[in-house]
């Protein structure tokens, strides 16, 4: 019997057993040395029970006591549930320099999108500038990231997560806090940061012990695309929706897989628009990715893992509304809800609202509210691919690529409507000709160790990419090369360096120039120390 698989019954069974054998050796002593008899000496030949219960009393309180002592009669002394749940997290401090070189267009070519459709709508024959991008003062900041994150097994497969993760605002792509912002409704002078709901689901995982061979996800969850950067989805980006993924072997060292998955990317406002008493239609919008790929453990050296997929997403593009007349800056659109509800830079936008002009606007001189949508659809094909080498083990190189192109491009269609990336005004005064793109790649390379889990295991890394303004929707691309978007095309060098298994050193170097529209230039460096538990 192993005391830590002690149960009552055999506790109980231990007394007993004691109680019994302290009974037949007392018999046995009396038997053996018989006490002196004298006149007045009256000889028991039985225990009675009262005695019996003293005895079986004394010796539970004995053995319960040692039990306690040694924790093996209850070694289950925390509840059910609490043995179900594993917390893990981390945290990252950054300093990051943020430089502008010589070139970059200050003259107020640069309009923030995203301020403009998150206030109120910009009066474009206003006599102020919209809100504008910094692209000449340059900025050093001190940043932090801190995530917790609980996951609770559920039995039979089935998982529920929480995480949760600080950020200066509800930013898909970014979870850093910036310390002491104070613009921004938070921070400065040591004021508290907010806390996000990051991550909430539930999922199924059945299969092999190598991983499961079918997941089923719900809720908000980690990317369940392949990708190996992020030029089309940022690594802190959380998809909402529902996803399945699946793979089997096929033959040794062949393994398809396969991903698919939909995902609500904006709901109407149950009351929109709040100030009519009749209601503009919903105008809703889904993301829908498939993709199939492959890993292929090519030779003992040399693995190598594929993957095609296809993003179609309905109803992000903007739509010109009902012709109207707004009379205020909170008269709304028919079609203000297809503006972006959060973008960063670099697609082309268009005007939404079809103001017509009258006496109340000066015939179209005055009030002239605005929103912008982007102006074109997205129908993404992506190709990932990766190749890594490990004839040098502990060491590895890999090599990786991403390309994606956006199949729903007309440039014709948008030459007709874009309100930036164009080129110089031509002579006549007009706008010039329209000079987006719809396509981006990137290539990157890394040595050293693949995993940091040890002191002093190290890695380094050197990339390349272009990617053109409406290749991928901006909102959910990286946002730490070039400050965040699309149209944007240059180099990263970085590494990595373990303390310890879990706290390391990064270090960054991005170098963006804009390539459609005015020139804009942008250098960032970065150093964080990270921790996780």
């Amino acid at each position: 019997m192993q005391r830590g698989a002690l149960s009552k019954e055999d506790a109980e069974e231990l007394i007993k057993q004691a109680e019994e054998d302290a009974v037949i050796a007392r018999e046995q002593a009396a038997a053996a040395l018989p006490p002196p008899m004298t006149d007045d000496t009256v000889r028991v030949t039985y225990i009675p029970e009262v005695v019996k219960a003293q005895l079986r009393d004394s010796i539970k309180q004995e053995v319960m006591t040692q039990a306690r002592n040694e924790n093996w009669a209850a070694p289950r002394t925390m509840p059910d549930w609490t043995l179900r749940i594993r917390f893990s997290g981390d945290i990252r401090m950054r300093g990051e320099g943020d430089y502008f070189p010589d070139g970059s267009d200050n003259t107020g070519a640069f309009p923030n999108f995203n301020a403009i459709n998150t206030g109120s709508p910009f009066d474009v024959t206003g006599i102020v500038f919209s809100p504008q991008y910094n692209v000449d003062q340059d900025r050093q900041r001190f940043r932090l990231r801190a995530r917790l994150t609980a996951e609770a097994d559920l039995g039979d497969g089935f998982t529920a997560g929480l995480r949760i993760g600080t950020g200066e605002n509800n930013n898909p792509v970014s979870q850093n806090q910036s310390v002491g912002l104070a613009n921004q409704g938070q921070g400065g002078n040591f004021s508290k940061y907010a806390v996000w709901l990051d991550r909430a689901f539930l999922k199924y995982q059945t299969g092999g012990p190598s991983g499961g061979d079918f997941v089923v996800n719900i809720g908000r969850f980690d990317n369940p695309f392949f990708k190996t950067s992020e030029m089309i989805w940022d690594e802190d980006l959380g998809f909402d929706g529902f996803a399945v993924q699946a793979k089997h072997q096929i033959v040794k060292g062949f393994t398809p897989f396969v991903t698919a998955g939909a995902f609500p990317v904006f709901n109407t406002d149950f009351n929109f628009s709040s100030n009519r008493p009749d209601k503009f239609a919903s105008t809703d919008k889904w993301l829908y990715g498939g993709q199939l790929g492959f890993d292929w453990k090519i030779t003992k050296d040399l693995t190598a893992k594929f993957g095609a997929a296809y993003y179609y997403f309905e109803g992000v593009e903007g739509r010109l509304s009902d012709p109207f007349t707004p009379l205020t800056s909170s008269d709304a659109g028919n079609t203000d809800n297809t503006r972006p509800a959060f973008a960063q830079k670099g697609n082309t936008y268009m005007a939404l609202r079809n103001i017509v002009p009258n006496a109340s606007n000066n015939f179209g001189t005055t009030n002239q509210f605005q929103y912008f949508g982007l102006a074109t659809p997205f129908r993404e094909v992506a190709l990932t691919a990766k190749l890594d080498y490990n004839h040098y083990e502990p060491f590895q190189v890999s090599l990786s690529g991403e390309f994606v192109r956006n199949t729903a491009f007309d440039r014709n269609a948008i030459n007709a409507k874009a309100v930036n990336n164009r080129g110089p005004d031509l002579p006549t005064g007009g706008p010039g000709a329209f000079d987006g793109g719809d396509t981006g790649w990137i290539v990157n390379l890394k040595v050293g160790h693949p995993a940091l889990e040890k002191r002093w295991d190290w890695n380094v890394n050197v990339g390349y990419r272009y990617v053109e303004s409406d290749a991928v929707v901006d909102g959910f691309t990286e946002s730490d090369f070039g400050h965040g978007g699309t149209n944007m095309e240059g180099y990263n060098i970085g590494g990595s360096l373990a303390l310890s298994p879990r706290v390391w050193l990064g270090l960054r170097w991005l170098s963006a120039d804009q390539i459609a529209g005015p020139a804009m230039k942008s250098d960032i460096f970065i150093f964080d120390l990270n921790g996780k538990f």
